[in-house]
């Protein structure tokens, strides 16, 4: 089981009173749950508020060097996207694409670090309407351009026929049932905590919790083989896998560009390729994709 401090400990930790604990649950989000009266407040959970609303950050020692074709794509995991990078490869024979798979907040974080050109995200913000915005105003000093990729459905993915009547995220808390999850820092695990709390339920309850998996695509291997029930994902995986799937809410998936990279040539190609009709095709042979935003620029504001 994962370390659990009381209030007393978690102040402590925070090096903070008791009092601001309760305001910081109320008001900025501290992970927290109640147990017979009593406050609980996940450690890992906790470290993982702390990094994700840090302001300030030493600066890198070294940044991208000056573009030469390679387009540095990394952060949140989409399988549309793969397919993208690979036609983007074979549409542009002087320049190569890659990905680094290392979920929304590594994104954000290796764009600070000018480790990537572009960083694919889709954090959830506190207001539950917009994404991405407020975590990277927090993560850079200032807001990059902002191009939707596509819209996307979120859920939990299930068995094919849901044998065992899972209808929503709190059945998830029967017994028997075994979940399995994706890594800290990804916007699918953001989602799927808040919904747990949401629904009153505790992540060390859980079986396979801690069950982790870096692909959205691996999250839907593991309920294929039979080794979990249930976790979350999108609804592409689950039809790509032929698994039944329960729908949670669209969410807006966006490339995250900062200004001083915007004109690289490799960063100009890519979004092109969104209006494109063989972006159109790859994006049918899925099902749980809007593409009606794709290519169009949400900050700043046409």
């Amino acid at each position: 089981m994962k370390q659990l401090f009381s209030t007393k400990e978690v102040a402590k930790f925070l090096d903070i009173n008791e009092k601001m604990v309760y305001s910081l649950i109320s008001e900025k989000g501290l992970p927290a749950t109640k147990i017979t009266g009593k406050w609980l407040f996940p450690r890992h959970l906790v470290e993982q508020w702390i990094e994700t609303h840090t302001l300030n950050y030493p600066e890198p020692s070294t940044r991208l060097p000056p573009y030469h074709g390679l387009l540095i794509v990394a952060g949140s995991n989409d399988p549309l996207l793969e397919r993208t990078l690979s036609l983007f490869n074979a549409r542009n024979p002087d320049h190569i694409a890659v990905f680094g798979n290392i979920g929304s907040m590594g994104g954000l974080r290796a764009l600070r670090l000018e480790l990537c050109h572009i960083a694919s995200s889709h954090l959830l913000q506190e207001n539950e309407e917009e994404y991405n915005f407020d975590f990277a105003t927090q993560e850079l000093e200032k807001m990059p351009a902002v191009i939707n990729f596509c819209r996307r459905e979120q859920g939990i993915l299930v068995q094919k026929q849901n044998p065992l009547k899972i209808r929503s995220v709190a059945d998830l808390a029967r017994p028997g049932i075994r979940v399995v999850n994706r890594g800290p820092g990804t916007g699918t695990r953001l989602l799927f905590d808040r919904e747990l709390r949401k629904a009153g339920i505790s992540t060390d309850t859980l079986d396979g919790y801690h069950h982790e998996m870096p692909r959205h695509l691996d999250v839907g291997i593991e309920i294929l083989s039979d080794r979990a029930d249930a976790g979350p994902g999108i609804r592409p995986v689950a039809s790509l896998l032929g698994l039944d799937f329960i729908p949670l809410r669209w969410e807006r998936y966006d490339l995250l560009v900062t200004k001083e990279r915007f004109f690289d040539p490799g960063v100009q190609l890519f979004p092109g390729i969104l209006h494109e009709q063989s972006f159109n095709d790859l994006a049918g042979t899925f099902e749980g994709y809007d593409i009606s935003l794709s290519g169009k620029m949400v900050f700043p504001r046409q």
